[in-house]
């Protein structure tokens, strides 16, 4: 086994129905870019009902159809905000947690020790994040999932894997292993992926590669590591 393998992030998501909510966080392969990347599907008619906006550099969840919201709690909330030189990416409104955390001087695990998986028995989602963290052109970044500790959801396990920058090299992480009844959590460390220099290219292989049926929606972003600027993409199954 080469423990130091680049994925093909395709490769690792094709012909799986259901991975879940996903994050990809790295450095593109030309060493221009931070990327981050933030996917999400759903199964439920509730979970399929959303579609991602952008506004003013944050990214939200919202309903497609607000009219057939069942449940917002767990569906709806900030999935992409920036606080001074560090840029969160969460699947769930513990983006906001990090962002208050950070404003209080307090840092990335702290904020989310705080957090618990959600509590969507039997599946108890767990509760995936990341964080770019740039200084001097360039940057370095943390991922995070908290799960249950058994199938009854006695308790919370913690772990927080932190990262240099490195070209090329990308990390993913996603909430589900593959569709199941209760649906398995993500084991292990985030994986490691190619990162390429294209955002569309890069955009297109992520978008391609979910499953038809499940997937709703993506949110890309290269941020150019010496001026800070950034370019998104942005892609709804529902129109």
């Amino acid at each position: 086994m080469d423990i130091y393998k680049i994925n093909d992030i395709a490769e690792l998501i094709r012909d799986n129905s259901y991975v879940g909510r996903g994050i990809v966080i790295g450095k593109s392969e030309d060493g221009k870019n931070a990327v981050t990347a933030y996917f999400i599907m759903g199964r439920s008619a509730n979970s399929r009902n959303r579609v991602f906006t952008v506004k003013e550099g944050s990214v939200y969840t919202e309903p497609y159809d607000a009219s057939k919201v069942v449940d917002p709690s767990l569906i709806i909330y900030a999935a992409v905000r920036q606080y001074d030189n560090r840029l969160i990416v969460t699947n769930g409104d513990q983006t906001d947690t990090v962002y208050d955390a950070l404003k209080d001087g307090k840092t990335f695990s702290e904020a989310l020790a705080s957090r618990h998986f959600e509590p969507d028995a039997p599946n108890f989602t767990p509760r995936i994040s990341g964080m770019v963290t740039f200084a001097e052109k360039d940057f370095s970044y943390e991922m995070s999932i908290l799960k249950s500790i058994d199938p009854e959801g006695s308790a919370c396990a913690r772990y927080t894997f932190a990262y240099p920058s490195k070209v090329g090299l990308g990390h993913f992480i996603h909430t589900y292993v593959c569709d199941g009844s209760p649906i398995p959590t993500f084991q292990g460390e985030p994986e490691r992926v190619l990162i390429g220099s294209d955002i569309d290219a890069f955009t297109s292989k992520l978008w391609d590669a979910l499953d038809e049926n499940n997937k709703i929606s993506l949110y890309v972003r290269f941020t150019d590591v010496d001026t800070g600027i950034y370019t998104d993409r942005l892609i709804n199954k529902n129109k």
